[in-house]
């Protein structure tokens, strides 16, 4: 068995999981409650943030004068201010086509009402909303068939990805273009959903596609500018593009900034911090600069600073009662703290078993099922909003709009403006409906409303508003259109909150500033939903623009979290925990610290030697998954005095009993794989050792006992200078492999592909030598073993592997504790982290999957049992 070199679930890493025990499934603490299963069964590979200083990098390095090194960084700071600058304009498009499209269909539709009203055919005006929504849903549906990663609002997919997980076509271009122009269909097709959490993965697609000079979909497209052609740039540059989203979302540069360390990256520094605050104050800016023109035809006014604005909170001059907030509404707050936390609670178990559903029963179907799906919720959500606003909608005073004693919102606005969103439907003249307000204006128009208007919505309206925009919007999050959340979860808390503020005006007569108390509501429910501290917080202070905020916000914003986290995780995290990524959490349970790296380490390493035959490297890579190999030697010279110590045998016997095993059965996969192998030579050497094998086997002869009895055979993969000796004893087959460093798949895989090697008879200086723009010139997605035609190459070709790999990777002890081991891993955002001994000889290996939750509470089980 091999090193798990990316990053795999717990049944990939142990490939023979179907024929386990159900006991032994217990002990790994791989069978769950139905209710904590995870569906899909997925490998996900690692992010590799640790930099692999090998020779190519160093030449790099060393032509990089101060000059060049100087320019290089000038690069990189204007490509994080072109990434604030598209994602700025990418805003900007979707606020312009989605405004376009909404106006069009209730300018329509109203007026269709305002007829029909009169003339008694409703019917007719409820099948042209059916007709506009439906239409611009199916649109929706259809971008997401051509590209699944686009569906949803992409933020569980970009924090795994921060986080060090590679989720596959998370940032192309394609999912860029669908989800960009999906969302605008969507947002202006009625459902339930926002446009923020699409502009945030939009943000991360421009950050992780611009620095890259190169398009694998426009092959055209490919500048001579490897530089930032690695893991750990394209993080970076995520990182930025995703604090540029929210704070083209909100207006909230300081909010982006803090969302993308909070949600997000596992390694963090000050450099960073620079960029990326950087890239989000320009991405508010263009917005701001485009949509003040835009709207108010005054350019260079800033009036506009996100897609979601809050409007002004502030008391009318002449009222000093009005206050917005003081020392007792505090008390509230708190107890609206824990409604929120309950309330996000509850959203997130329906929209879990919701999410469980559609994964057993809609996506293994036919992908029509999916649109089906979508236009189901598309047809259910547009009935229900007009038959409320027809028949539950109350009739209400159009002046009591204008004569409100506590806001002076709505006083400094003319007729026009309030008439442009007070909808009259179903009312008579000089009235209008309360519930058609709140559903046929756009959802930040209702939000507006929610936090600006006093009195204008009866407590009756609100409750169903809530209840009906509760089940839908927790319905909608999880069907195949590009959705987001935050926007229906502010809507739905707003609700909430101006129901407790007139709940608490009319029963207790306080004289309470109901705008704060529906900002409350709004964070609350938020908080509850997304368990999110710091970045909502300031996100909502920017959005306000009223720092005495700052205080309520984030009280009940914890007391939001803390409650909800009492029944589960937030709803983010519940969506990564279905599809079975392996997320790394910022700690790990002290409980943890009973078990050492030993214990949850892969002992049975695929290893390659510093010089290795061609036909060895295609027969690892062909029959292996794993994305690193351990480059190693055996020693041999002072091999006797090693013995002697007894600290070989004692720290690493019973790792290498194992291996000798898997030695033997990895030779006969190898050597079965070589039988396509177009060298007759080698399909020779393969059926000899095969025929000297089977027969063995059929018999049922212990395997060591034929590793021993068959020490003349020769590894496909030794040192080609190295031959076994017939004299190797028992002690000599558990030499020790000294470790040189980590070669990963996709440099062993170019290698072959450019014919890097030498022949037996010549020096290893001989080989050819790959600049680094060759070794990087095919990432992100490098060419698959199993698609390239070796059939020019000589199997008996030696290829050097030591310029190529990393020779310093960061290492740990058999005995360092778990939680320094995830500490080191999480921080250092690595891949792949060997264990060490005293003696230099690598023992193991640990990756992203050995330091899941699930992985170390089954091993801590075992411990126990063990015990």
């Amino acid at each position: 068995m091999a090193c798990c070199g990316n990053c795999l679930c717990c049944h990939c890493c142990c490939r023979d999981e179907d024929t386990r025990t159900p006991e032994e499934l217990t002990i790994l603490g791989e069978t769950q409650d139905e209710e904590d299963e995870i569906l899909p069964r997925k490998d996900y590979e690692s992010l590799d943030y640790d930099r692999c200083i090998n020779e190519p990098y160093v030449e790099v390095l060393e032509e990089m004068n101060n000059k060049r090194a100087k320019k290089y960084e000038a690069v990189r700071w204007m490509l994080v201010f072109a990434i604030g600058v598209s994602v700025g304009l990418v805003g900007v498009f979707v606020d312009f086509f989605v405004r376009l499209f909404t106006q069009l269909k209730f300018n329509l539709v109203g007026k269709s009402v305002e007829e029909c009203s009169e003339k008694g055919c409703l019917a007719l005006s409820l099948l042209e909303l059916l007709a506009f929504n439906m239409m611009f849903i199916f649109i929706a549906s259809v971008l997401v068939l051509i590209e699944p990663v686009a569906a949803g609002s992409g933020i569980p997919e970009i924090k795994s990805y921060l986080n060090g997980v590679k989720i596959p076509g998370i940032v192309r271009l394609r999912t860029f273009v669908c989800k960009a122009i999906g969302v605008l269909f969507t947002v202006s097709g009625g459902l339930f959903v926002g446009k923020e959490g699409p502009m945030i993965h939009s943000g991360a697609i421009v950050g992780a596609g611009l620095p890259q000079f190169q398009s694998i979909t426009f092959k055209k497209i490919n500048f001579d500018f490897p530089y930032f052609r690695s893991d750990r740039d394209k993080r970076d540059f995520v990182s930025v593009g995703t604090a540029a989203g929210v704070a083209a979302a909100f207006g909230a540069p300081i909010g982006g900034t803090l969302f993308s360390l909070e949600e997000g990256s596992s390694f963090w520094n000050q450099a960073l911090t620079w960029k990326v605050l950087f890239c989000s104050m320009s991405a508010t800016f263009t917005l701001n600069f485009f949509r003040s023109g835009i709207n108010y035809n005054k350019w260079g006014s800033f009036q506009l600073p996100g897609l979601l604005n809050f409007g002004e909170f502030k008391c009318s001059d002449g009222d000093k009662k009005c206050h917005l907030w003081t020392a007792v509404d505090l008390a509230f707050f708190v107890l609206m703290g824990v409604a929120g936390g309950l309330l996000g609670a509850f959203f997130n178990c329906i929209n879990k078993r919701l999410a469980k559903y559609r994964m057993r029963h809609v996506h293994p179907k036919a992908k029509f099922v999916r649109v089906l799906e979508s236009l189901l919720v598309a047809m259910v959500t547009t009935v229900v909003i007009f038959v409320a606003s027809m028949t539950l909608g109350e009739c209400r005073d159009l002046a009591s709009t204008i004569t409100n004693n506590n806001t002076t919102a709505l006083v400094s606005l003319n007729e026009d403006v309030i008439n442009s969103t007070i909808r009259q439907f179903f009312c008579p003249n000089k009235t209008y409906n309360d519930m058609a307000t709140l559903f046929f204006n756009p959802q930040e128009v209702a939000i507006h409303q929610l936090f600006h208007q006093d009195g204008t919505f009866s407590p009756v309206t609100l409750i169903v508003f809530f209840v009906l925009y509760f089940l839908l919007a927790c319905w909608t999050y999880g069907v195949s259109v590009p959705s987001g959340l935050f926007v229906p979860s502010l809507l739905c808390g707003a609700a909430f909150g101006r129901l407790v503020a007139n709940l608490l005006k009319i029963n207790l007569g306080m004289d309470i500033y109901s705008g704060t108390f529906a900002l409350i509501g709004a964070a609350a429910f938020l908080g509850g939903v997304v368990r999110m501290t710091i970045s909502l917080t300031v996100i909502l202070i920017e959005s306000t623009n009223e720092i005495t905020y700052g205080l309520p916000i984030m009280i009940t914003l914890m007391v939001a979290k803390w409650t909800g986290d009492f029944f589960n995780k937030g709803i983010y995290d519940i969506h990564i925990h279905l599809r079975g990524v392996p997320l790394l959490e910022w700690e790990t349970e002290v409980e943890m610290d009973k078990l050492t790296a030993s214990d949850i380490m892969e002992p049975n390493l695929t290893y390659v030697y510093p010089h290795t035959r061609i036909q060895s490297l295609v027969s690892i890579l062909r029959t292996t998954v794993y994305h690193a190999f351990p480059v190693v030697t055996e020693n041999r010279d002072n091999e006797r005095e090693f013995m002697k110590g007894n600290i070989l045998i004692s720290n690493n016997i019973r790792f290498k009993k194992a291996s000798v095993l898997t030695r033997a059965g990895e030779q006969r996969r190898r050597c079965q794989s070589m039988k396509s192998y177009p060298s007759s030579e080698l399909r020779n050497v393969c059926d000899d050792q095969l025929v000297a094998v089977v027969p063995a086997m059929e018999e049922g002869q212990d395997m060591l006992q034929q590793m021993l009895e068959r020490r003349h055979a020769p590894y496909p993969n030794l040192y080609p200078d190295q031959s076994p000796s017939e004299e190797w004893t028992m002690e000599e087959r558990f030499r020790p492999l000294t470790f040189h460093g980590i070669i990963l798949r996709s440099q062993l895989v170019n290698l072959l592909i450019r014919g890097v090697c030498y022949a037996e008879n010549q020096s290893s200086a001989t080989q050819p030598r790959l600049s680094y723009a060759e070794m990087t010139e095919d990432y992100p997605r490098f060419p698959d073993i199993h698609d390239l035609d070796l059939a020019l190459l000589n199997p008996r070709m030696i290829v050097d592997v030591t310029p190529y790999m990393n020779p310093s990777p960061y290492t740990v002890s058999p005995n360092t504790h778990v939680s320094q081991v995830f500490n080191l891993f999480r921080t250092m955002g690595l891949r792949h982290l060997p264990v060490v001994n005293a003696v230099g000889e690598i023992v193991g290996i640990i990756t992203r999957h050995n330091l899941t939750h699930e992985f170390l509470l089954g091993k801590l089980r075992q411990h126990y049992i063990t015990i």
